[in-house]
């Protein structure tokens, strides 16, 4: 799926330290909580959602190996779970939250486009804005590492706020199907949990992240 170049530059990702990271490997917490990288596991991952219906979702090898680079996406623009202190793809492994987490689905009007649905830990999960958002762009500002044109990203309805979080999503996807630069995350007093892309517009939501 992909070529050479691709993998030399995730062996180089892997030995990245992120600011947000403790410093530890991820998958070495050895509790027995969390799955393993490589492995599938349909019960420990939350059901396709609303977004993904009628569209081809990724199951097996196909959902292993996307979200083995999301996860390396993850790690270098700093998308961490701030309640768990992990990269937010671990939540997907995670076997305390087998709701919680990304799944995916090839647009089937366009198999050039992904489409993400994040589903949180909760209804009222405080994190929902920027970790979405953080996603949306980690996607779209690295797409030269995953074979898809675009990534659209948006929140199960489960969420209290899903409305309005995917009203933004939809603005920012359709500013960078435009501009063809993901928008950039407007500055402010305190760091976001989701680092922002350096290029592109302004980001106009109006949705408010407590990070």
């Amino acid at each position: 799926m992909f070529g050479e170049s691709y993998w030399a530059i995730r062996a180089i990702l892997r030995g990245t330290m992120n600011p947000f990271s403790s410093g530890r490997s991820a998958d070495a917490d050895g509790d027995g909580s969390f799955d393993e990288p490589g492995e599938f596991v349909p019960d420990h991952l939350p059901d396709p959602g609303p977004f993904l219906e009628g569209h081809d979702v990724l199951a097996g090898e196909a959902h292993v190996a996307f979200h083995d680079i999301t996860r390396d996406l993850f790690e270098e623009r700093g998308v961490y779970d701030a309640t768990f202190g992990y990269n937010l793809a671990r939540l997907n492994l995670d076997r305390r939250h087998p709701e919680a987490g990304y799944r995916y689905a090839v647009d089937t009007d366009d198999p050039t486009v992904l489409r993400a649905e994040f589903s949180p830990t909760t209804e009222f999960c405080p994190q929902a804005d920027a970790l979405v958002k953080g996603s949306f762009r980690a996607w779209n500002g690295l797409s030269d590492r995953h074979e898809y044109d675009l990534v659209r990203v948006r929140v199960r309805p489960s969420h209290h706020q899903s409305d309005s979080l995917n009203e933004t999503l939809e603005s920012l996807e359709s500013q960078y199907r435009e501009s063809g630069e993901v928008p950039s995350e407007p500055s402010r007093d305190a760091p976001s949990t989701g680092a922002a892309d350096r290029g592109g517009a302004d980001d106009d939501s109006t949705v408010q992240s407590p990070f």
